[in-house]
């Protein structure tokens, strides 16, 4: 447990994220393999004596904001979440940086097109949030250029295109340091 971190939940989704990621490239021999389930199912047994029923939802972080932590794209209690941090700039577009491992993988050692949107989805609309306001997806368009590839630095960019009535249009990419792989077209709305 650290200052960011008082609960070590953050920590122990790390672990689980390692977990996954050795899980899927290991190749140790079968009971190698039953040692570590028989280990991983009393873990989860004593994780499971407390546990908070349907979603996690919104919470308050202990300075207050309410977060995500449950997110697939930016839960830190979520080990499936890569997990993205998303940055704004002052002309409120937003960024983020991460490399994403064997647990996203799509075509041989690239990653899955499902997992590109779903980021850019994310990315998009924290670009037409507003506080107070989240923005939920009107419609997505992702065209994919060229594929993206596993285990190198990525980079998530967004910035509003324009705003017509209650519809925010939103532009995006995923990068790796070639240029652009997926590009992303979308159209936000904020619930009343």
């Amino acid at each position: 447990m650290t200052a960011t971190d008082p609960d070590g939940y953050g920590q122990l989704a790390a672990s689980l994220r390692r977990l996954i990621d050795v899980s899927i490239r290991s190749e140790v021999d079968a009971d190698a393999v039953a040692a570590a389930q028989a280990k991983i199912d009393s873990a989860t047994e004593d994780l499971s004596t407390l546990t908070r029923p349907g979603s996690f939802g919104i919470q308050q972080s202990p300075d207050g904001n309410p977060v995500a932590w449950g997110n697939v794209v930016i839960g830190r209690r979520n080990p499936v979440a890569p997990p993205l941090t998303i940055n704004w700039n002052d002309d409120e577009s937003v960024w983020s940086e991460f490399s994403l491992g064997a647990a996203y993988e799509g075509p041989d050692g690239h990653v899955h097109g499902g997992v590109c949107a779903l980021l850019l989805d994310h990315v998009l609309g924290a670009t037409a949030h507003q506080p107070g306001r989240p923005a939920v997806t009107g419609t997505l368009t992702v065209r994919y250029l060229r594929g993206t590839r596993l285990g190198v630095h990525l980079r998530a960019e967004a910035r509003i295109d324009r705003v017509e009535g209650v519809k925010t249009f939103v532009v995006g990419h995923i990068a790796d340091d070639a240029g652009a792989t997926v590009r992303a077209e979308g159209i936000f709305f904020h619930p009343t």
